[in-house]
């Protein structure tokens, strides 16, 4: 497993980087919209079932400098971490994994969602970026515990949260609006004190 480092500077935009040899995952720039407008619109038909309805501006680039200054806002304010995944040899864009809805007090917890392009989903991509932020969250942002959910039928998610070492705990009804009709979610959840092949996850 190559060595993986990640840097932060506290309630900084763009100040995220987590990076191993061969992935390098930051917060979104302007300078990011060709990329991902070409990659987005190629996968549209690959990501439309398992994402909220597409808005008529989805893909335009005021509606991308939107996503960005909003991506940074809740960055600023401690609610969410979203991050670009790159291939770090020639920075091209594969996809996206949010550190979402972070709970400080009690709870010290957060949601991950996640989105791949078409042509580089099934080769570990996603499960590498797992595997930078993961760490990031336990070590880094000193939380607990890491929840996500996916449609039942997403077998794909199902089988990469799995193998990340998360654990499915129920069946949510009616859970989210997903490309136009109310799904049922499975939840799943990791946590800090959780083993990965016998070693603890938790470095604080």
């Amino acid at each position: 497993m190559p060595k993986s480092v990640f840097r932060f500077l506290s309630r900084q935009p763009e100040a995220v980087e987590l990076q191993n040899d061969r992935y390098f995952l930051r917060l979104p720039r302007y300078q990011d919209f060709n990329q991902w407008h070409r990659l987005r619109a190629e996968s549209r038909k690959f990501l439309e079932p398992w994402e909220p309805t597409w808005r008529r501006d989805e893909l335009t680039e005021g509606a991308y400098r939107a996503r960005v200054i909003r991506g940074k806002q809740e960055y600023a304010s401690g609610q969410a971490i979203p991050l670009f995944i790159f291939l770090k040899d020639d920075m091209t864009l594969v996809g996206g994994i949010t550190i979402g809805y972070i709970r400080r007090g009690a709870a010290q917890s957060c949601m991950i969602g996640y989105w791949m392009g078409e042509r580089h989903a099934g080769q570990g991509h996603m499960f590498a970026a797992l595997q930078l932020v993961i760490p990031y969250i336990f070590a880094g942002l000193e939380l607990h515990r890491i929840e996500a959910a996916c449609i039942p039928d997403n077998a794909r998610s199902i089988r990469l949260l799995e193998k990340a070492g998360f654990q499915q705990e129920g069946y949510l009804r009616g859970y989210l609006k997903i490309n136009g009709q109310w799904h049922d979610h499975v939840m799943f959840s990791r946590l800090a004190t959780d083993t990965d092949k016998g070693r603890k996850t938790d470095s604080r």
